[in-house]
């Protein structure tokens, strides 16, 4: 196969389809509403609390991390349900792989939440 020369232009429309995957991502997907529905809820807790840098690159690592597991996630059932449309097991475990893989990374952001905003909201009440 033969190397292509570097084009902003292909770099460009890279991006562009990038962004079509983004919004097709938080438009379609349910289970990316919820994503985002938490994250902006913990932005704008982190915002009242006001987070230090490092808590906030905590915060945006996860929710980053979370959405592009969604993103993965969401591309590997939609390959599978085009390759195979009715039941196969190893279609079944692919998916269960990638929907575990979203649930691991969902509960450490849950976990990095509570080191972050637990001690914030001890200090709020003492």
């Amino acid at each position: 196969m033969e190397k292509k020369r570097f084009s902003l232009t292909d770099r460009a429309r890279s991006f562009k389809y990038a962004g079509r995957g983004i919004a097709r991502l938080i438009s379609r997907e349910h289970n990316a509403w919820i994503h985002c529905f938490v994250a902006v809820c913990v932005v704008l807790v982190g915002l009242w609390l006001g987070l230090s840098t490092l808590e906030w690159a905590a915060v945006v690592l996860c929710i980053g991390a979370v959405l592009a597991a969604e993103g993965i996630n969401s591309a590997i059932e939609a390959l599978c349900d085009r390759v195979s449309p009715g039941y196969d097991e190893a279609i079944k475990h692919a998916k269960d792989l990638a929907a575990g893989a979203v649930l691991i990374l969902a509960t450490m952001s849950v976990v990095v939440g509570l080191l972050i905003f637990i001690p914030k909201f001890i200090a709020l009440w003492s």
